[in-house]
């Protein structure tokens, strides 16, 4: 039950954040649930792949799907109220890489997986559906970008297994790795605290011919 509170916690989150971007982007209502959809779903969607369960979670669960096209409703009609919000879309994001994280590393536990993995799989579940949301609406994904994301994912998830070695509820520890990921994207930004851009620069001699 705890699980799936969180993964609808995160499939709203990733929605609004998709609804956000669409409208930024003056999309269609159409167009609007499309990016919402592929945001809250796309990460889950290429974890379940690389499982192997198929098919995928909101293919079996309509709850997934209603979950979705309720939050786009609702943020359309109250998107002037979350543009007032000049933070909305970035913590949005940041609340849904944190819920979605726990909730791939949970999946790869569940499929057996060394811790390692566990760390990939959350950090896809978290990361894949900003990326596709960028991508439909020609932006640079953030996590291509030097902002910190999905190493705020990694750090959560490999803080989940440092905190099973000790005498913690499970509870306490699923939550506390969901605080670390939004705690660690939340004081990189305040701090302006980025990953080195890798770069090479050419200089070109226009007197030559």
């Amino acid at each position: 039950m705890f699980y799936l509170v969180i993964d609808i916690l995160g499939t709203i989150a990733f929605a609004i954040s998709g609804v956000l971007v669409a409208l930024d982007k003056k999309l269609d209502p159409f167009g609007v649930f499309i990016v919402a959809f592929v945001t809250a779903v796309g990460g889950g969607t290429l974890r379940d792949l690389l499982l192997g369960n198929t098919p995928v979670t909101w293919l079996l669960q309509p709850i997934y799907l209603y979950t979705i096209l309720i939050t786009v409703v609702l943020a359309i009609i109250f998107r002037k109220q979350l543009k007032y919000l000049r933070t909305s879309l970035f913590m949005f994001d940041t609340i849904g890489i944190g819920l979605y994280t726990l909730a791939g590393v949970e999946k790869g536990l569940d499929a057996n997986l060394i811790p390692v993995m566990c760390v990939v799989i959350g950090t896809i579940t978290a990361c894949f559906g900003g990326v596709i949301r960028d991508i439909l609406c020609n932006e640079i994904p953030v996590i291509f970008r030097k902002e910190v994301y999905a190493t705020a994912c990694i750090i959560g998830a490999a803080s989940y297994f440092l905190l099973l070695k000790l005498p913690i509820k499970p509870t306490y520890i699923q939550v506390i790795c969901i605080l670390v990921v939004i705690t660690v994207r939340l004081l990189a930004v305040k701090f302006k605290i980025a990953l080195p851009t890798i770069y090479h620069s050419v200089a070109i001699d226009e007197t030559k011919e």
